[in-house]
């Protein structure tokens, strides 16, 4: 039996860190910080843990919103592919820090980028 994502980049202890730092990146950056003023960062941050968990193949607790419904407001707002990128670029950029392997990440941006099109509600 194969180890899953989740297990292969460091499990529970590794995805909490990555998103700290991910939305470190994310809300220093003057071109999408914007959509994260009036959001409650604590909750984020756990919603965005548990997401991650689910999409990595570790325990399955998430129960927040599918990506559609979670961000319509967002994209009424602006939310577009220049702005996805970023986003995508901040997660490649974390992993990177985190000396997370080039397979792991390339894993990691194919189910980033298999998102897109329900992020960006096509």
């Amino acid at each position: 039996m194969t180890e899953s994502l989740f297990d292969r980049i460091g499990g529970e202890a590794a995805v909490e860190t990555a998103v700290d730092i991910f939305y470190r990146k994310v809300l220093n950056d003057l071109s999408i910080a914007a959509f994260f003023l009036h959001t409650d960062m604590d909750a984020q941050r756990a919603k965005q843990k548990s997401f991650l968990t689910m999409a990595f193949g570790g325990p399955n607790d998430y129960t927040g919103k599918d990506m559609r419904t979670a961000h319509a407001d967002l994209v009424r707002d602006g939310l577009n592919e220049t702005h996805f990128d970023a986003v995508a670029g901040h997660l490649k950029g974390t992993l990177e820090e985190l000396g997370v392997d080039d397979g792991a990440i390339t894993e990691v941006m194919a189910i980033a980028e298999s998102t897109r099109d329900d992020v960006l509600n096509r």
